[in-house]
């Protein structure tokens, strides 16, 4: 597919008197990302130094290690669990999506009628169907094919969710299933996408934001993984991201990519949970 060829204007969105040049899409693009990796970066440390505190008062109160021994003051703080993880996530991640929509790419009327519209019709929830059938299907082919490879991918945040899973199942439960693909479809496809998509640039949104999803969820150097199964989850990842940005496009409204990441990670929490 080339993006040489015309493109609709999004469902919903007002066709502009002139459409955004492509070099300043590209450049707000950018832009977004930025801003959005700043604010996690800054909002996770801030939960994670308010989680640390909060420990230390608690480790003071059962008076079983003394205030002045840092050692065995931190030693006895430990490190945060599956379930703590999971909430410095939600407000990282989720503030990062919340802030450049907000500021900067924040849907009008016409666009939250139009996608409203859209989610109304019959053929939105069949498209979802069958991405979200599609990007399980072939995630799991990957991953299996890659095993007789000797190449075994488990994603970073697969061990917290695990002991978050026997924690907290109900909390896991949302979280995966509804919260993080709600605040994941707003940054990457709403925010990211939908730029380069409104500058009439789809496929190049559809990889560059398909390749930023890929890069959050696996950051370079702080995998775990070794480099062949960092690959391959970062092409998993990718092909996730293009697939949920194509179902945006087909269908007009977000609750479609919403709706497919959705049933894709409860599936992919069923599996992990029956493991």
């Amino acid at each position: 597919m080339s993006d040489a060829q015309p493109q609709p204007v999004p469902v919903g969105m007002p066709a502009p008197a002139a459409p955004p040049r492509a070099g300043s899409a590209v450049g707000g693009f950018f832009v977004d990302l930025a801003i959005a990796v700043v604010v996690m970066l800054a909002v996770s440390f801030a939960a994670f130094a308010g989680w640390g505190v909060l420990r230390a008062i608690q480790v003071a109160m059962q008076g079983e290690v003394d205030p002045g021994d840092a050692d065995a003051l931190m030693q006895a703080i430990g490190q945060p669990g599956g379930v703590a993880m999971i909430w410095v996530t939600l407000l990282g991640t989720g503030t990062a999506a919340l802030v450049p929509y907000v500021f900067r790419r924040r849907a009008s009327a016409a666009e939250r009628a139009a996608s409203r519209a859209a989610a109304r019709r019959g053929s939105t929830w069949g498209w979802v169907a069958v991405t979200a059938t599609v990007v399980f299907a072939l995630s799991a082919l990957a991953t299996t094919l890659a095993r007789q490879f000797g190449v075994e991918p488990e994603p970073t945040n697969q061990e917290p969710i695990r002991q978050a899973l026997a924690a907290s199942p109900w909390f896991v439960g949302l979280f995966v299933v509804l919260i993080a693909p709600m605040y994941e479809e707003l940054l990457f496809r709403r925010v990211l996408f939908g730029r380069l998509w409104a500058a009439g640039k789809p496929v190049l949104g559809m990889w560059l934001s398909g390749i930023a999803f890929a890069l959050m969820h696996e950051p370079p150097g702080m995998t775990g993984n070794p480099w062949p199964s960092a690959m391959l989850l970062w092409a998993v990842y990718a092909f996730m991201g293009i697939a949920f940005a194509w179902v945006y496009r087909r269908t007009g409204t977000l609750w479609a990519s919403i709706a497919a990441h959705a049933l894709n990670n409860a599936l992919a929490l069923l599996v992990l949970g029956s493991a």
